[in-house]
């Protein structure tokens, strides 16, 4: 996904280390191969062995500043890098190029502009190009444009009841907004396990919070409990509508199954989650899957992967679902949505057709943006639109979800003024179409839940698969999905409605159950509704 040591910086490297001892030409190779597996601290503690004989080469000091960078230390980085700079013997034009980057995360877009520009024009043609500088020039561009016209959401950091001056990720609600999974790398024990060759972080796990219907607040996150965390990272990419599994990527070098980067699947049973079990093929492949998210009537599934077939790095790719397990062949979102670039974080939304993702691609305002992309006529995406300033900033911003009922979105980003590196965000989205085309508000354009269980009339248990059908007022079927192991459905529909639900499963009889699905003022509206199959004589 990123590119962690461009070809670029390794060319420069090889020029560089002929000014330097047979001892320390050695060293910089080798902390060349630890910036190529991400390994920054391993690297940055050769680089500093160097400098201490070289203590104003350019090269060295570049290197110094990028792991830094990397590292996210931005203030110890730009210093180093100015003293690259100020050499002013053999620099590298990617110093400015790094500092450029520096001042765009810190919202410099003028000095940013000016520092990319040094470097276009003092890097070679091919190197430019291959450092994407237009890019970033682009960006700079969109800054100034996003952020002259702002959107008037209020945007709150979720506070220190689940954020912390760690790091939190990827948050993801249950449909109904009663529960809030999201990934953190605080440490759970005072023994935690460190990341110590490369970025010196607690290893990442998955947390879980619920939302408290009395005081209207989220309580203390928590590590989810149950068997899903392990020593090593662990990250939870979505939860289902319906509040019953996790979507979780893995990627461990000691496990077959996950070696790579795959996607997994935990169910709760009893309140405790299940050891994660991989979703497997046509989903996985042998190259990276980093995450998926699963429509409402759990018919479709959404992913990222890197497999042949894309548009660019990472592509946004559904399959449909053709039995309990088993799944169709994967299609590729195609070109209106994918980019030559990134697209990950993916989540559809509980209307089944506002597709949410991040992208760094060349409409963005800097690192990745949340975009929203809509099914048209249930046949094809529209292109993305930027979700604008300030939900989107000049830092790092998604992945992001939104309430069935449309009234809340959640986010995370590492825009400045938050409690750790990345933060939770809430935006109250109550007047504001975020599933309408232009984004501006119309009444009722959230959704409500039905939801239920279908049992057997004489033994009183849940039967699965079972065929649901909701048909409206005129008797046309508007959805349909199929009980679970347990017997359960689960569904969003339009609310201020009446419904009729057809139940039908092959040896019992057809139920038919008229509901009024109201919505609800402050919180989405839930309705369950429990139908009897009598056996067929």
């Amino acid at each position: 996904m990123k590119k962690l040591f461009t070809s670029l910086c390794f060319f420069a490297l090889l020029s560089s280390v002929q000014a330097l001892d047979a001892g320390d030409q050695v060293k910089m190779v080798l902390a060349k191969q630890k910036l190529y597996a991400g390994q920054y601290i391993g690297a940055l503690n050769i680089y500093k062995e160097v400098l201490s004989k070289n203590p104003n080469d350019a090269a060295v000091l570049h290197y110094i500043g990028f792991c830094n960078y990397q590292l996210k230390k931005y203030d110890v980085a730009e210093e180093t890098l100015k003293k690259a700079i100020e050499t002013g013997k053999d620099v590298l034009p990617e110093s400015y190029l790094v500092l450029g980057k520096i001042h765009l995360s810190g919202g410099k877009i003028e000095e940013a502009n000016a520092e990319f520009n040094t470097y276009k024009n003092k890097a070679k043609a091919k190197d430019a190009q291959n450092e994407d500088i237009d890019l970033y020039l682009a960006y700079c561009g969109n800054a100034k444009i996003q952020m002259a016209s702002p959107t008037t959401l209020v945007i709150e950091n979720l506070g220190n009841l689940i954020n912390s001056k760690y790091d939190e990720q990827t948050p993801s609600i249950s449909a109904d907004g009663k529960k809030l999974v999201f990934n953190s790398r605080r440490p759970e024990t005072t023994n935690s396990p460190i990341d110590e060759e490369g970025d010196g972080k607690f290893f990442q796990d998955i947390y879980i919070s619920i939302w408290d219907t009395l005081n209207k607040k989220w309580i203390e996150a928590e590590s989810v409990p149950g068997n899903v965390n392990t020593d090593a990272h662990d990250a939870c990419t979505s939860i289902s509508p319906d509040g019953k599994q996790i979507f979780i990527y893995k990627n461990d070098i000691n496990d077959n199954e996950s070696r790579g980067g795959d996607v997994f699947i935990s169910k709760v049973v009893n309140n405790k989650w299940k050891t994660p079990e991989t979703i497997g093929k046509p989903i996985n492949t042998s190259y990276w899957e980093g995450g998926a998210c699963i429509s409402a009537d759990g018919k479709t599934l959404y992913f990222t992967s890197e497999r042949p077939g894309g548009q660019g790095h990472s592509d946004i790719w559904m399959v449909s679902r053709l039995s309990k397990n088993e799944w169709g062949k994967p299609v590729n979102l195609g070109a209106d949505v994918n980019s030559e670039y990134d697209e990950v974080g993916v989540f559809i939304a509980p209307d089944g057709k506002s597709l949410f993702f991040s992208s760094n691609n060349k409409a963005s305002m800097g690192s990745y943006d949340i975009f929203r992309s809509t099914l048209i006529n249930g046949k094809w995406w529209s292109k993305p639109v930027n979700l604008g300033y300030p939900i989107n900033t000049v830092s790092k911003d998604g992945p992001f979800v939104v309430s069935a009922d449309a009234n809340t979105g959640y986010f995370a980003s590492e825009r400045a003024g938050g409690l750790g590196e990345s933060d939770i965000y809430k935006v109250d989205l109550s007047g504001y179409g975020i599933f309408e085309k232009d984004f501006k508000k119309i009444e009722n354009n959230g959704l409500s839940i039905l939801k239920g269980v279908i049992r057997d009339g004489f033994e009183g248990s849940g039967i699965a698969l079972v065929d649901i059908k909701i048909i409206d007022t005129s008797g046309v079927v508007i959805a349909s999905t199929t009980t679970n192991e347990q017997g359960e459905y689960f569904l969003t529909l339009k609310g201020d409605m009446s419904y009729t639900i057809k139940a039908s499963k092959k040896g019992y009889k057809s139920a038919e159950e008229k509901v009024e699905l109201k919505i609800g003022k402050t919180e989405t509206f839930s309705l369950e509704k429990q139908i009897m199959l009598s056996k067929e004589k």
